[in-house]
């Protein structure tokens, strides 16, 4: 009995900082549509409060609108998009490239979510997996980058910090 929960403990230990990443809360999400992106951060950095939170936004993911957070200023960072997207009938060359959540504080034993919606364009490969890479600032200049995206064969649970990522759907009624 005592090896058994011996061997339990380990592998809990093992397991443990996989679900210390910042992860999606919908895993899946089909293209030609809107997705309301939920980053689920479960802790600051190595016992720093988290102050900042930035998501960066792939390309192919247009009209972008975060959700404010009581407590935290909001920043929208703009640019060009590497091409014009069709979005309901508008043609759009640029957009929000970034999302910053910053002046907040999140403790390192603390949970929160920071929200964002945007449109996943018909240009996006289905079948693939979109990746928003974080960056978590802490205080004292501590800082987690979630911003690996696996290569060829890997999967995200092959990396360190890996980034998090949505799996694209085929549109709705398959159109």
């Amino acid at each position: 009995m005592f090896k058994k929960m011996i061997l339990a403990g380990a592998v809990c230990a093992i397991a443990g900082p996989a679900f210390a990443h910042v992860t999606l809360e919908k895993a899946e999400a089909p293209v030609s549509s809107t997705y309301k992106a939920v980053f689920r951060v479960p802790h600051g950095c190595a016992g720093k409060p988290t102050n900042t939170v930035r998501v960066q936004i792939p390309e192919g993911v247009i009209a972008v609108k975060p959700q404010p957070k009581p407590g935290w200023q909001l920043e929208k960072v703009r640019g060009a998009y590497a091409k014009s997207y069709d979005y309901y009938g508008t043609q759009m060359n640029e957009g929000v490239k970034e999302i910053v959540w910053s002046g907040g504080n999140l403790g390192d034993d603390e949970y929160d979510e920071f929200v964002l919606r945007g449109y996943l364009t018909s240009d996006l490969p289905v079948g693939e997996t979109l990746y928003f890479p974080v960056v978590q600032e802490c205080s004292e200049g501590a800082a987690e980058r979630w911003i690996e995206i696996p290569a060829a064969g890997q999967s995200s649970d092959d990396l360190e910090l890996p980034a998090p990522g949505v799996k694209l759907l085929e549109k709705a009624g398959g159109h």
